[in-house]
């Protein structure tokens, strides 16, 4: 299988998360008083039945082209205030292409803390 067109370089994406780490990182943690998430890992095997569950659910509303959007998020309970991220199915894989509400967004990971470095 080749390579598909929108890897990047590990040395490429080093350096995004070292950016991240220096530009975002010291002010949340400021802010929150504590070291927060900055990673989250889902199996392949759970992204894939999230995807087959979103293709299968776009076929049915027709919708040809589906995308999916990944939202930075937070959780809001006593036993968790952590980040994490959520996967929401849209309509296209354009900039404005419309988020899909009839097809439940995916979530759940484990994230690291403290953050695992890439």
């Amino acid at each position: 299988m080749a390579t598909p067109a929108k890897c990047i370089t590990v040395v490429a994406a080093r350096a995004l998360q070292d950016n991240w780490v220096a530009t975002r990182q010291p002010e949340i943690d400021r802010t929150l008083n504590y070291q927060d998430a900055r990673e989250v890992i889902y199996s392949v095997e759970e992204l894939q039945e999230y995807l087959n569950y979103v293709k299968e659910e776009s076929v049915k509303q027709g919708i040809a082209n589906p995308g999916i959007r990944l939202y930075f998020a937070a959780y809001n309970t006593d036993a968790n205030n952590k980040a994490t991220i959520f996967l929401a199915p849209t309509d296209g894989i354009a900039v404005g292409s419309n988020n899909i509400y009839t097809i439940q967004p995916f979530n759940h990971g484990m994230a690291g803390i403290p953050p695992f470095n890439y």
